[in-house]
């Protein structure tokens, strides 16, 4: 098959884009009631839970709002919440919205005084702690009525999760939902076309991405728009350079080295990405792989999925995961995350959300959300048939790689800092300044960390 041929083929418009999203988010917008009617199995597998010894029925009647964004962990959890309702006795209604929706509206509405959600998938972790609309966990976890702790079984989660969510006094204000790592996502029929082999510098990724690029397919898209949340693959490049965002309580995306992780996250986008990639989100990026409309890109492990499915990908058969490149003699440091969900401080029904949460994180609620493809906190699903199978043997390995390579704590100072959405959003717009040649990178992050460093509260 030609390129052009290859091209017109798999080539998705921004009109159809759009147009489609606009539809998928009337719909998302929608909170839904999730009862014991619904799609799940009713009742299947509830040995697994009533082992534990846990008063499961003691908030029966209660009704719960979960919040959060479109993702693969909500969509993996929402087929099992008839199976909550059933061991529990609590109905539970969900408000899922696009992530840039979702993240927008939640601190309005917390900042009110909400007392819904009850349940909220949650970044700015910092933040919440500090305006105090996170409810402190570590007392329910003491609890022996919710907890019986043989049977949760925290050894089980991984490491870099497991130390995630806890704060400096070590209190917990969260549960890590799932474990997250930057990964490099390649079409395999381009580079072979090209004679490239899998880039295991940044240089070799320029190089391959500038050599794939035509009229109609990108060497590389990357989510580049001016917002916070669009921060993560730029991230990775930034450590991947040896640079910070945040360091002994000043905002250092301006050293050196990480303005040279900005310089090559803006030179492949500009010289190899696709028209408009300023204002693309993970939405985006995701698609036009998908479609075959761009050759790589670097985002969340948890694409990984959507990406190896034939059903959603028209490149699943072509798609090969790797682990971040490396800047000379720099070692990888993909970024890393996990998402995670917290309980509303103003919540009526406090001990019904954390039941929630215990039962989506528990062993056997994990493994079968990895059946779904979420890459889940628990070291149990990640070696199930389950996950493999849905995720893809491959892909699981890359994650993992990159999830060793990741450091917990620089991915920590900047996105647990009370100003955590200024520091990130600076970063955006210094970012899509330097990306669109109105600013040099330098300039763009000097100006961004001191507008930054001028915000920040003493």
């Amino acid at each position: 098959m030609t390129d052009q041929n290859n091209d017109r083929r798999f080539v998705l418009t921004r009109r159809a884009f759009t147009r489609s999203a606009m539809l998928a988010g009337v719909a998302l917008a929608a909170p839904a009631i999730i009862g014991r009617s619904a799609f799940a199995q009713s009742g299947e597998g509830l040995d697994a839970y009533t082992s534990a010894n846990v008063d499961w029925k003691r908030e029966a009647g209660k009704k719960i709002m979960v919040g959060g964004a479109t993702h693969p962990w909500s969509n993996a959890v929402t087929p099992f919440i008839p199976q909550f309702t059933e061991l529990t006795g609590i109905e539970v209604e969900t408000d899922f919205r696009s992530e840039t929706e979702f993240l927008t509206a939640l601190p309005i509405k917390l900042a009110s005084g909400s007392r819904t959600p009850d349940v909220f998938m949650y970044l700015a972790y910092g933040q919440g702690i500090t305006a105090g609309w996170l409810e402190p966990l570590n007392s329910y976890y003491e609890n022996k009525d919710l907890v019986d702790p043989a049977w949760y079984d925290e050894a089980d989660v991984l490491k870099p999760a497991r130390e995630y969510p806890l704060w400096h006094d070590g209190e917990r204000y969260a549960f890590p939902i799932t474990a997250e790592a930057q990964t490099l996502y390649l079409n395999k029929a381009y580079l072979n076309e090209k004679d490239l082999d899998t880039p295991k510098t940044f240089d070799e990724l320029l190089a391959a991405a500038r050599a794939i690029k035509t009229d109609n397919v990108s060497g590389i898209a990357m989510r580049a728009k001016a917002a916070g949340n669009a921060t993560f693959p730029l991230t990775g490049f930034i450590y991947s350079y040896g640079g910070e965002l945040f360091n002994d309580g000043r905002v250092v995306y301006d050293s050196p080295e990480a303005i040279a992780g900005v310089e090559m996250f803006t030179t492949l986008l500009r010289e190899a990405g696709p028209i408009g990639v300023s204002n693309y989100d993970w939405y985006e990026a995701l698609n036009d792989f998908m479609q075959g409309a761009s050759a790589i890109t670097s985002d969340t492990s948890n694409f990984a999925t959507d990406i190896s499915n034939p059903a959603k990908s028209k490149v699943a058969a072509d798609a090969a995961f790797a682990i971040m490149p490396t800047a000379g003699d720099k070692p990888s440091r993909p970024n890393m995350s996990c998402w995670q969900a917290a309980v509303n401080s103003k919540s009526n029904n406090k001990d019904a959300a954390f039941l929630f949460l215990l039962w989506a994180t528990s062993k056997a609620t994990s493994l079968q959300t990895a059946a779904r493809g979420l890459a889940t906190t628990r070291v149990s699903a990640w070696e199930s048939d389950g996950f493999k199978k849905a995720f893809g043997d491959q892909a699981a390995q890359a994650a993992l790689a990159n999830l060793q390579n990741a450091d917990a704590d620089l991915a920590k100072r900047a996105r647990f800092h009370p100003q955590s959405p200024q520091i990130l959003n600076e970063l955006a717009v210094g970012v899509s300044l330097a990306l669109s040649g109105a600013e040099t990178a330098e300039s763009a992050m000097k100006k961004a960390a001191a507008k930054a460093n001028s915000q920040l509260r003493t």
